[in-house]
């Protein structure tokens, strides 16, 4: 498989394989699907990751590794887009099998992260950047802000759960990490 198919492949495996461990360990249908939601966003995690950092990876430590990873940004995302889609199906047949409704606030601050998530797989083409001009760069900033935002929201919460709590911090810290990461590299492209 090509270095440019990488991603996709990745992707289509990583989420293969979360889908599996969460029948594979869970004991009944709800767990098995609760368990697969689960994994499929955290294999979705670092996929994302790469995507929202591989600008700053670039400026900073411009090498061969991160240029690849900036050439290939556009499938980068387009792999998170697919294992996210994996996890939205998996998350709706939970909720279908235990028969509950997200909350409002999942609703919105989810619902708006996947419509901004498909409006960004949608136009992640030439052809949609130079027909949105300007407006392309502003939707995909504030989807990939939006959705760092959702990561981070969502693995703050599980740090005052101690069943969670490591779960919470670890993820919670990439996400800063990689925030941290873009603001480096965005003082040092003020500098010049």
């Amino acid at each position: 498989m090509g270095t440019r198919l990488f991603p996709i492949g990745l992707a289509i495996a990583l989420s293969g394989l979360a889908v599996a461990f969460g029948f594979g360990w869970g004991s009944g249908l709800l767990e098995q699907w609760q368990l697969a939601a689960r994994y499929t966003a955290r294999v979705g995690l670092p996929l994302f990751l790469i995507t929202y950092c591989a600008s700053s990876l670039a400026r900073l430590w411009p090498g061969d590794g991160a240029r690849a990873i900036l050439r290939h940004r556009r499938q980068w995302g387009l792999s998170f887009a697919l294992t996210h889609s994996v996890h939205l199906m998996a998350l709706a047949l939970y909720n279908a099998v235990a028969g509950t409704m997200p909350s409002a606030t999942t609703l919105i601050g989810g619902g708006g992260a996947y419509a901004l998530l498909y409006a960004m797989a949608l136009t992640s083409n030439d052809a949609s950047v130079r027909a949105l001009g300007p407006w392309w760069k502003r939707l995909h900033t504030l989807g990939i802000h939006w959705l760092w935002f959702i990561f981070a929201f969502s693995y703050a919460g599980r740090i005052g759960d101690p069943a969670r709590r490591a779960e919470g911090l670890l993820f919670f810290g990439l996400c800063i990490a990689a925030l941290a990461l873009r603001v480096a590299a965005q003082i040092k492209r003020k500098r010049g």
